[in-house]
């Protein structure tokens, strides 16, 4: 399968990029995996989920807190996309660096504002075979974790990237992935992070504000495995 559009995290920049630059602690190093899901804790299984099970497993406000606002979902963008300096992410295609969704049939994505603010936290949900997942995310990480700076175009306007891989959440899942990226157009630089874990057949994505990825993410994988 070739992987037509990547992560999530461009699909947030506009309005990520309205605010002055998150800060993170976190230090660059190599994404891990691991052999096992947490104990005791459900796992997805080998079965794909159909997308109406998976959006049944998103967070919603009640699990975020208050100050939380799901935003409407936007519809799809198709704006020319070029990638200078990273020939890795023109491989994967000029949508690799910006916005959309992975291209598995079965999925379900929620996006919140937070405190009326421009500062978002978005949540995807993916399910296929292990293999298609795995192999699908992995190469995106790679690509992107593996151009330090590159600069993309899209619908006229440039922005400057930079990336930097993270230590993964270990003992979650099966796989992870985690990565922090600099945007910067103009005087404007915001920063976002994005860690993905795939557990069996489902694999969540979690992008946004450092603290708010960080702070939501052990309940967005634990909704998102739990058995009805």
């Amino acid at each position: 399968m070739r992987v037509r559009v990547a992560t999530t995290i461009l699909g947030i920049t506009a309005a990520l990029l309205a605010v002055p630059a998150c800060s993170t602690d976190s230090v660059g190093t190599e994404p891990t995996a691991t052999p096992s899901a947490r104990a005791g804790k459900p796992t997805s299984g080998t079965t794909a989920l159909s997308s109406a099970a998976l959006e049944t497993r998103l967070l919603d406000e009640n699990d975020l807190g208050s100050g939380y606002l799901r935003k409407p979902e936007r519809p799809a963008q198709h704006d020319d996309v070029t990638v200078i300096g990273c020939p890795a992410l023109n491989e994967l295609g000029g949508d690799a660096a910006t916005g959309g969704s992975l291209t598995f049939p079965r999925k379900a994505k929620a996006s919140f504002t937070y405190n009326g603010s421009a500062v978002e936290v978005s949540e995807e949900l993916y399910s296929d075979s292990a293999n298609m997942l795995s192999d699908g995310i992995g190469r995106i990480f790679e690509a992107m974790t593996g151009c330090p700076t590159y600069q993309v175009v899209a619908g006229g306007t440039p922005i400057d990237m930079a990336s930097q891989k993270l230590a993964s959440p270990r003992g979650l899942g099966d796989e992870q992935w985690s990565q922090l990226l600099t945007f910067s157009t103009g005087a404007r630089s915001t920063v976002v992070k994005q860690t993905a874990i795939r557990d069996g057949s489902l694999l969540l994505i979690v992008s946004g504000s450092p603290a708010l990825v960080d702070r939501h993410l052990d309940k967005a994988l634990d909704k998102a495995l739990a058995t009805s």
